[in-house]
């Protein structure tokens, strides 16, 4: 522990109003998770869930950008476009869902942990925007409108997916130099 991560330690536990549970002690992270996070990650089916849809949601995203982009370049596929832009906010909605409990599972709170806060602020943006788009479609905007609101709303989940990306990166290398040190191994997947 170092002389910045004792000094936080000791400030959390002067300042009860910086702890979100007076009665429970005071964790101080070295990395992306603590040991016993890790093991609840490790130990839970919505890991793999999560696991499954991130690249499903991916696929469905990249199906749709074509079919959007045609719809924009010829004036062709305009239903196939929007079947596409509903089923990628089908899929988002629930890899949310999935990924509250998951972060319940893990961390003790369904959204906004501490080691995902900058993620979930950032999907709350991504899923306002695709929300926005079922608005517009159920409000009749014009197709061209949606179709570019819907692009929008992909390079904001793209934007979100290259954070995850980088944390699961990240969470690999905290893994791998924790096996290094001859740190405890708690689980081979990030």
């Amino acid at each position: 522990m170092t002389a910045v991560s004792n000094q936080a330690a000791a400030a959390a536990a002067a300042d009860p109003a910086r702890t979100r549970h007076r009665d429970l002690p005071v964790t101080v992270r070295a990395g992306l998770y603590t040991p016993e996070e890790r093991r609840r990650r490790d130990g839970t089916r919505w890991t793999v869930v999560q696991g499954i849809l991130a690249p499903v949601q991916f696929l469905v995203m990249a199906v749709s950008v074509v079919l959007v982009l045609r719809f924009l370049r010829t004036g062709a596929g305009l239903e196939a476009a929007h079947v596409s832009i509903v089923i990628k906010t089908v899929v988002l909605y629930t890899i949310m869902v999935t990924g509250a409990i998951w972060e319940k599972v893990v961390f003790g709170q369904y959204l906004f942990a501490a080691s995902f806060f900058w993620e979930d602020v950032v999907s709350m943006g991504v899923i306002a925007l695709h929300t926005a788009y079922l608005a517009g479609l159920w409000l009749a905007w014009p197709p061209r409108a949606l179709m570019v609101l819907a692009l929008v709303a992909y390079a904001a989940y793209t934007v979100n997916a290259i954070q995850f990306v980088l944390k699961l990166r990240a969470a690999r290398l905290q893994e791998a130099a924790d096996r290094a040190q001859g740190g405890p191994m708690l689980g081979a997947a990030a």
